[in-house]
């Protein structure tokens, strides 16, 4: 893995010209349809500072998180390796992932590093032979990068070859959340008792946290089809990303018990047992992953099929109107943080499903306006 700054690309240029109506563009899509062409006005990426590659050659990355020193760590979804990315440095190799079974969207999925962790110790949420789960991976120094200690946190979350939600993060309160997918199966989105199709809330040792609404039950809230992005405001207000499926990608603003609606709603439907999302895209202009808040206080979106950075001012709970930003000039966009000096990491994803150039798949630094 080398790093660099990245040079004028056959994509990007391929982009500038379909923006301007020479060439048609299509995308692969992680979401089921094909709709036609719908775009807001992109920031010009002159006016964000440079966009430094920080880091390349990944194969099909997809966990993505920074440490309190600056560094990050960088899991790839099919081989289940974590890389070590050091401030100006290169990428070392931390371990590989025991029990990861790859297949489809599973595998490696996300990545959580408590707070004030070294990187030593990380939760990560992998794809197993029989389901999905959660794990503590831990590292000791001077220990085997092949053989690293391995706690189970959390296991039954159901798998398929699609659907597998896969992002965790750590919040305000210090909880662990854990976005699952429907695993292709709708109707689990609606069952309280399955942890398809939810945002959970648990302890490290991955019991229902304090607080949840149901006291026996991880499920904080419901009736989600794919979630794969989420983090919280400076007012703790928890914002997540999820895919549609035939018409509309949606950001939501989570409520603790809330029911999202899949499979009777996708999109807005206006029934008051749903809460209707807070922002909606066509499915081929998002194709949603990982979401963070940025240091403007804005949400900050990385979109698959939709090839950008989605940026969506907040005023308090209300969204405005999204932008692009680095408009489908690095190609498929599948996690996004916040990095070091108030800039955003972002990682492509174009070695698993999209058009790899040489040096994809690649750790970006966005500097914002």
């Amino acid at each position: 893995m080398t790093t660099r700054r990245r040079p004028i690309t056959p994509r990007a240029l391929t982009a500038s010209l379909a923006a301007i109506g020479i060439l048609g563009l299509s995308a692969c899509s992680d979401s089921d349809s094909d709709e036609g062409w719908f775009s807001y006005a992109p920031i010009n990426e002159s006016d964000l500072g440079p966009v430094e590659t920080l880091a390349t050659d990944f194969e099909v990355p997809w966990g993505l998180a920074v440490l309190d020193n600056g560094d990050a760590l960088v899991g790839e979804r099919d081989s289940a390796k974590v890389w070590r990315v050091p401030v100006g440095g290169e990428p070392e190799l931390v371990t590989t992932v025991p029990g990861v079974v790859p297949g489809g969207e599973g595998g490696l999925l996300g990545l959580a590093v408590p707070e004030g962790g070294d990187g030593s110790q990380f939760y990560a949420y992998i794809t197993a032979a029989s389901d999905n789960r959660v794990i503590e991976v831990s590292t000791a120094s001077g220990s085997p990068a092949e053989s690293p200690n391995v706690r189970l946190v959390l296991s039954g979350i159901p798998k398929a070859g699609n659907h597998n939600g896969g992002r965790i993060a750590f919040g305000p309160d210090d909880f662990l959340y854990v976005t699952t997918g429907d695993a292709s199966e709708g109707s689990s989105a609606q069952d309280p008792g399955s942890l398809g199709g939810k945002i959970l809330r648990v302890t490290t040792d991955g019991e229902p946290a304090e607080g949840n609404p149901e006291a026996d039950s991880p499920v904080w809230s419901m009736g989600h089809r794919n979630v794969q992005g989420l983090d919280w405001d400076g007012e703790g207000r928890l914002w997540a990303s999820e895919f549609g499926q035939n018409d509309l990608d949606e950001v939501n603003l989570i409520e603790t018990g809330g029911n999202y609606g899949w499979p009777e709603c996708e999109g807005p439907c206006d029934r008051p047992e749903f809460i209707d999302p807070a922002v909606t895209w066509p499915t081929s202009e998002a194709s949603p992953s990982g979401l963070t808040v940025g240091p403007d206080g804005a949400l900050y979106m990385a979109a698959l099929r939709g090839q950008s950075l989605w940026q969506i001012p907040l005023d308090g709970a209300t969204p405005g109107e999204p932008e692009r930003l680095i408009d489908r000039e690095y190609g498929r966009l599948r996690s996004v943080v916040n990095g070091p000096d108030d800039s955003l990491w972002v990682l492509t994803n174009n070695t698993s499903r999209g058009d790899a150039e040489a040096g994809d798949d690649r750790l970006l630094s966005l500097t914002l306006p």
